[in-house]
């Protein structure tokens, strides 16, 4: 059988079959003139699915500002100054990221639901409320290190802090 030469797990070909009972799929594997074309089609996705996504460490360090929020932000929720939320250029909506203030120490997770910032220089600017926990409300910007995990199909360089 077509399993047993492309060694297929049992569990995996048993999830496909469930996956597929109650449905067209299970008629057309029944015809004998589709069954290895469907079969090299099931093994394909058996083994494409086994291989689990595993996300990629991101850092990126650089200048950091704080704004404040009005009206809709560009992943379309309410703006919210006192959330615990940044904007970023190319990270994903909803990634959380955690953002270090090199010159205290002092650290803070945001969740991304912006682009921005559009200064030169400058790789995150976060909401009053978290410059307010990272210390830097008065300064205005300060240098941080953003740090998180990416989808592997994202593109981001990553940069040694200093």
């Amino acid at each position: 059988m077509l399993a047993k030469s492309l060694k297929i797990p049992a569990a995996q070909l048993h999830r496909v079959s469930f996956l597929l009972e109650g449905t067209k799929m299970r008629s057309i594997i029944r015809s004998r003139r589709r069954r290895g074309t469907v079969l090299w089609a099931l093994a394909l996705l058996c083994l494409n699915s086994s291989a689990p996504a595993s996300a990629g460490v991101f850092q990126q360090c650089g200048k950091a500002s704080w704004y404040k929020l009005g009206g809709v932000t560009a992943s379309g929720e309410r703006a919210d100054p006192s959330g615990l939320t940044a904007a970023h250029r190319t990270l994903p909506f909803g990634t959380l990221v955690k953002v270090t203030n090199l010159a205290n120490g002092k650290v803070v997770t945001v969740r991304i639901n912006d682009r921005g910032p559009y200064s030169k220089g400058r790789v995150i600017d976060v909401t009053r409320a978290a410059a307010k926990e990272l210390g830097f409300i008065r300064k205005g910007v300060t240098r941080v290190q953003v740090a998180g995990t990416t989808l592997p199909s994202r593109k981001h360089h990553g940069q040694n802090c200093q």
